[in-house]
Parts: C-alpha cells; structure tokens; sequence
C-alpha cells in the first residue's frame, strides 16, 4: 500500500493534530534555505494498515487528494514535492517508479522519483497555460515484482499573473447614425487573457482612455466595462460636422488592476436624412410653344448636405400646385440633382395661356426628423402658333350609287379654326382624287360629283373610294387640316359579261371539254349566276354547258373535226341578262383526250368557219376589187387631160422615191440568226391586237346635263384627255410586231430630213391656183390665209392655232 503525503495538506493535517501552527506552511514556502533542507523532516509518513488476505475497506478520510504546485516557481531544481512510502519496506527492498505524461512521456523527465526514497521532484518551473494538471502513476517493486497497486497522483499546476490582457483585433470598427437615441449601441470589443479564468488573473475590466477628437465634447461615448459593449452618451452626431471618431480602449486584469494593455476603435457617423434639399432658385419664367407634347419647360437644380449619392441625398420632385390637368410632368435627372419639367399634353394658348406651377423637392428617403419642404415656383407661358385647321367630324362616310348623277351632293365638310383671336378664313382642296370624280366648293367644303364613277374601276378598293379633303387658312405660313371621305360606291350592273380564256386546245378525238371561267366585274346580285348560248352555225359543231355553282362553261365539238383552228361565238347573260359576245379560238390537235402537245397537219385549214360566212367575204373581196378598178381608171382618165407644159412650168419640191437600203442581206458582217428571234415557227403572224374585255372601260363625259352651262361643260370635256390617257380599253391596242435585221451601212438619208422647205417664207402658195382644179381649193386655203395673217395683231402670251 502507498502513501502520499502532500505538504499542502500534510500541513493542514498537522495543525489539525496540534502538531504544527497553521501559520507555519506560508514560513515554509517563503524559505528557500528551510525548503531545500529540512522539508524532509516535514513530511509525515502514514502506513496503512496491515492487508492479509482478504481486502479491507479504506477510510475515507485517508483518500489522498490533489497535489498544488504553483506556476513559474524559481527554484532550485530539483524541488522536493512528495515522498511516497509503501509499508512493506521494512521487510523487503522496494524500488519507487514513475510512470506517465512529464515523467516516462512527453514532456520526459519532468518529474522524477528517488528509488531507494520515495521522494517526488520536478526538475523545472511549470506552465499552467501549457498543461494545467499532469496524473501520473507511483509504483513500488521489489526485484522489478509489484509489491503494491499504482497509485495516482493527481498535480495541479497554481496560476500566476503571468498574463497581461489581449484584444482580438488591432483595430475595432463602428458605425453609428448619426440622428441614433443615447444608448444606442455602436460595438463591441472583446480582449482575452491566458491566465485562469477562474481567477482574478483573468478578469478584465474596459475603460475609455481617450476620444480624439473631442468635439462638441468629451465622453460622447461610453463602454461597458465587462462586457465591452460602446453605446452613444450624446444626441449630437454631426456627420457633416466630423464624420469620424477615434477611440482608445484599455484593458486590464485583476479587475482593472492587474496587467492591461490598448486598442483602437474607429467610429463612423453614418449619415441620415437629417438635411432638406433645397432649391437653387425659387422662381423663374418660361415659355413653351403650344401643340407640342414632351417639350423640355426647364430644369430646377438642388442642393442637399448629405452624403451625396446617396438616398439621403437624391432628389425626387413633384408638382404640388397648377397641374390640376396633368399637363406637366417633372422626372429626376441623371445626376440625381435636378428635376427636369417637360409637357405631356398639348398645350392651347387659346385656352390657358399662362400656367403657374408650384414644385417641391424631397429625398428619396424619408426625413429622420420634421422638416420645412423647400418649393419653387416655375411660371409658363404658351406660345401662341397658327394651328390646322379641324375638321368635324375628321372622317365622313356615304354611299351612293355608282351611276349617280353628274352634279349631285356627296358630302359637306365642316372645318373649325381653333385660332379663334386670328379671324382666319377657311378654304377646302381635294387631295387624291385620281380618278377625279369630285369636286369641292373652296368656300363652303361641299362635294359634289364631278364625273360619273364606277364602282368596278382601279381606283376603288373594297367599293370604297377614298379621298383626302384639305382645309387650309388665310395666315402668312397657312396651316393644313386633313380629313377623309370615304364613299362607299353601291353596284350598278353596268359591267358585260365576258369569257376570261381567249383561246384553247382540244383534241380531235374524244376530246375532254375546255373549262371556260366567266367574269363579271359587278358585284354580287349582277353578276352569277350566268347563261351562255352559241350563236349562229356554232351550234351546229359544238356544245356548251355551265355549272352555276362555280361560274365555269364547258365547251366541246358535238364530232369530231378535223384538225386546225376554229372560231366560236357565243353570247354570254348575267343574272340580270344583260349580256356581251365573246370569240373564242380553238386550235383543234390532232391527238386523243387531253392535249399534251398539239400537231396539226400542214394540209388542214388554218381558219375554220360557216359556209355563209365564207360566201359573204367573198363578195365584198370581190366588189371592192372591182370598185378600186374602176378608180384607177378614172384616176388615169383625168391625169392624161391635166396641161402637161403649165405643170412643168410651176417650180414645187421633188419627192424621190428610193429604194435604196444599204446593206441588206448582203452585209454579213454579223450572225443573222442571233436576231430572228420568238415568232421564226409562225411564219403567218405579224400583227396581233389584243383588246382587252376583262378590264372596265371608264366613263367620257359627251352631252350636256340639263340646265348646265356650256362654259361648265367645255370645262370638264377637257377631262377628257386626262381619262383616255388611263383607258385601258382605248386603242392603240398592245401589239406584237415582227422585225428582222437588214444589215447596215444603208446610203439612204434619214426621212426627218424631208420638207419642204427651210422657210415658210420660201412657199408660194399663189402658184397653186396654176397646177389645176385638183389644186384650186388647196391655193383658196393657203394663199388667202397668208395675205390675213399679221403677228402684229396677235396678242403677248396669245397663241393661234390654224
């Protein structure tokens, strides 16, 4: 059985037992001569009692406690600690052992026991704050055989105030608004001590040693002590009077007595809208020109003291006063700083001309406190601008027949003149009127028709035509007011029916029939359903039907024909029966069924047509051979009784007849063939006219209307021209001519080089009455004509026509 002694309680022990005075331990730790020598004398030995066989409880009062051993002791070392005596030395040799961390385990070496003693040292100053305790294990052996049970031993390194305080951080910062209440907390410093906590060599106390600057005053800041918590002691933070504070913290252990060291904490006054933005100018004037939206009216700049750039600071506006109507809008501008006014609504000088807006200026945040706005007042005046005329309504719609008489009302536009203190007078155009079907009064603005319309012309799209009418003022710079007539043109069958496809092929045996479509330009009700009927002899070799449904004949010959062209007439009827003839070419192939390529004999008829028909131009062929016979003959007749010297006599131009053509055929100077070119296969062709039957042929003015004067009517007679100039139906008709290239190099001059003479003033017309009674009536015209004309009588600008 071990026992340890520890000199701690050994001593309480003793002075218990009345064998040594309590005081008597703090002498003997303070003499390092009575420590080093005699501490063994000090010790007290305590055998255990006697265990044979059989275990025996322990008292519990004997339990051994901890052993205390203070910090950073200075010696000497070795020091004696404990002695550990097992009762069975006094029979057997025991050898003392160590075992565990600081003795035979790192840190090796630490302690150490005497074998042949007992007596535990440690052999250099302890840290606490590297290893608060170290357990260890005693043993006592005899000839390395266990005599006794390990015992432990528990040493609890004692701290000492070895430590000072250390802050976390170098540098503390905070931030606090600057409109924050008292109290308010800003931050918190933490500083931390490596001694025992347990202790007072651990307990830290804060304090403010010093605030830079100090301004408005000292102690604007406060800290708790234990916790290190920094609130504000003052109401008056000025970030724009000194945004920043400095701070110097102390910390110090023992409760603010023992070691201590500094830190620095940097306070940041944060801004709040603590500051109103105010406007650079209270008043001013502008102009702005009527009828004009998203005009810039002027812009108001403002200043404000805080942060700049941020929402304390940024500027928002608003119209509080004379913008009941919402004609104004005022928007922040990019630097924040300025609010820029523009108009979102037309302004009318002759309703208000002057407008007084009242405008104030706020922040984007909120006030932290109560505060006066700052307004401006921005006046604005409206130009006054010559403005179009308006027409009421903008846009007139009517129907009338398409047939509707010459002369009759249309419309009456009525414009209004919203310049009401300029006393302007209105007059009214037409504008894109093509087809000039109408006319305006330029005073009154009624319309009229001016020439027959047609609903089924170009011109109309959807049966509405549609016009532009313009009202202009009297001013210097007149003003242009637009508005629309819309006239809806009602059907009137006035439009033929006709067949669309000129010409077909069809096979000569068991043919399938040509599908004909039937156009009608009118509109539904004149039109469909539609009748057609062969006319003549056609009805002999062909048949036609019709599918009412889809408006499509089907033609096909009753035989079968032999191959080559044929002509068909039929007569085609719309729903109302009026109706129009319609020659439709066949080219009948020689093939089966349905033409895929036609082939037509050089032996068949080229033209196909009734007998009659055939008989009835042979007749006039032959009576108009005859009758140019007979005039020639007369012509002959006359001639040969003409004086032969009186016309040699009379001197006149010559006109030579030539037949001179240059190169002709015989330059090869090019390949011929590149200019034969579209018709060389059809010989037989040279001239194709083409009249159009799909297209309306428009409406000429030729007669007088009742009651009309004749000045009105030669007036728009002369319309006339400008209508036959857009007649598609009118000829000349398109025409396919066939040329063939003659070569170059013809000596012949050109045929603009023939007159009469270089001068009219070189023609004696007199002569004429010399050549003959051919001639007479032509010398009366001209020779009479010449002695009446004077330029002196003809008026400047006048020009006579003959």
């Amino acid at each position: 059985m071990l026992f340890l002694l520890c000199l701690v309680q050994s001593l309480v022990f003793m002075s218990a037992a009345n064998f040594l005075p309590c005081c008597l331990m703090k002498k003997i730790w303070n003499n390092d001569t009575l420590r080093r020598k005699n501490l063994q004398n000090w010790l007290l030995t305590i055998e255990f009692p006697h265990m044979s066989g059989t275990l025996k409880r322990m008292k519990r009062e004997w339990v051994i406690p901890p052993i205390n051993f203070p910090e950073n002791d200075r010696g000497p070392y070795p020091a004696f600690m404990v002695k550990i005596k097992s009762n069975k030395e006094e029979r057997v040799l025991i050898t003392y052992k160590l075992s565990g961390s600081g003795a035979d385990q790192p840190p090796e070496g630490l302690f150490t026991i005497d074998e042949r003693t007992g007596v535990l040292y440690v052999n250099q100053p302890l840290d606490r704050e590297k290893t608060a305790k170290y357990s260890l294990l005693a043993h006592a052996l005899n000839e390395d055989r266990k005599v006794e049970q390990p015992m432990e031993l528990i040493i609890n390194v004692i701290d000492q105030n070895d430590n000072a305080p250390k802050f976390i951080e170098n540098t503390f910062f905070g931030e606090v608004n600057e409109s924050a209440d008292i109290g308010d907390i800003i931050t918190k410093i933490t500083a931390v001590d490596d001694d025992d906590p347990q202790t007072d060599n651990a307990r830290i106390r804060y304090k403010i040693k010093d605030q830079i600057p100090q301004i408005p005053q000292k102690d604007m800041f406060a800290i708790n002590p234990v916790s290190g918590m920094i609130s504000v002691m003052v109401d008056r933070l000025d970030r724009e009077t000194l945004p920043e504070y400095k701070l110097i913290i102390g910390a110090a252990d023992m409760e603010g007595e023992g070691l201590s060291a500094t830190s620095t904490v940097i306070i940041s006054i944060a801004d709040s809208n603590d500051n109103a933005p105010q406007f650079t100018i209270k008043s001013m004037s502008v102009s702005v020109p009527e009828n004009e939206v998203g005009v810039e009216v002027a812009r108001l700049e403002a200043v404000d003291k805080d942060q700049l750039g941020s929402p304390n600071a940024n500027t928002k506006y608003s119209i509080i006063k004379g913008n009941e109507m919402e004609n104004f809008n005022i928007i922040t501008g990019s630097n924040k700083m300025e609010g820029i006014l523009k108009t979102i609504k037309e302004l009318d000088f002759e309703s208000t001309p002057v407008f007084t807006l009242l405008v104030a200026v706020t922040n984007e945040k909120p006030f932290s406190k109560l505060m006066l706005t700052s307004t401006a007042t921005v006046t604005v005046s409206v130009e006054d601008k010559n403005e179009s005329p308006i027409f009421i309504p903008a846009e007139i719609s009517v129907s009338v027949s398409e047939d509707v008489e010459v002369g009759g009302s249309v419309a009456k536009f009525r414009a209004e003149d919203p310049d009401s203190a300029r006393k302007q007078s209105i007059r009214y155009e037409l504008r894109n009127d093509d087809a000039r079907w109408l006319s305006i009064d330029t005073d009154t603005g009624g319309v009229k028709v001016k020439r027959s319309m047609d609903r089924e012309s170009h011109y109309v799209k959807d049966s509405k035509y549609t016009v532009l009418v313009l009202a202009f003022d009297n001013d210097t710079s007149p003003a242009t007011g637009t508005g629309t007539l819309v006239v809806s043109l009602l059907d009137v069958n006035d439009q033929h029916p006709a067949i669309k496809q000129r010409k077909v092929s069809l096979c000569n045996s068991y043919p399938i029939p040509a599908l004909l479509d039937i156009v009608d330009l009118d509109g539904p009700g004149h039109a469909g359903p539609f009748t057609v009927e062969l006319q003549g002899e056609h009805r002999i070799n062909w048949t036609i039907s019709i599918n009412s449904t889809n408006d499509v004949a089907a033609l096909a010959p009753r035989r079968e024909l032999p191959p080559g062209d044929y002509r068909v007439l039929m007569r085609i009827y719309d729903s109302n029966m009026l109706y129009q003839d319609s020659t439709l070419e066949i080219e009948v192939c020689n093939c089966q069924g349905v033409v895929i390529s036609c082939f037509i004999p050089r032996s068949a008829p080229q033209l196909h047509a009734s007998s009659l028909t055939i008989s009835v131009l042979a007749a006039i062929l032959f009576f108009s051979l005859l009758l140019l016979i007979l005039l020639f003959l007369l012509r002959r007749r006359k001639d040969s009784e003409k004086n032969a010297p009186l016309l040699e006599e009379v001197p006149r131009d010559s006109v030579m007849y030539c037949i001179e053509e240059g190169g002709g055929e015989e330059d090869r100077e090019y390949d011929l063939s590149q200019f034969h070119k579209g018709l060389d296969c059809r010989p037989e062709v040279f001239c194709t006219e083409v009249l159009p039957t799909v297209l309306s042929r428009p409406s000429y003015r030729l007669q007088l209307h009742a009651n009309e004067e004749i000045g009105k009517f030669l007036e728009d007679v002369s319309d006339n021209l400008h209508i036959a100039d857009d007649d598609p139906t009118a000829p000349p008709y398109d025409c396919l001519l066939v040329f063939d290239y003659e070569g170059d190099g013809s000596e012949a001059a050109s045929l603009s080089s023939i007159n009469s003479s270089d001068s009219d003033k070189e023609l004696n017309f007199k002569s004429l009455k010399h050549w003959g009674s051919c001639f007479k009536r032509l010398a009366d015209l001209y020779a009479d004509r010449m002695e009446e004309d004077d330029d002196t009588e003809t008026l400047p600008g006048k020009t006579e026509w003959v």
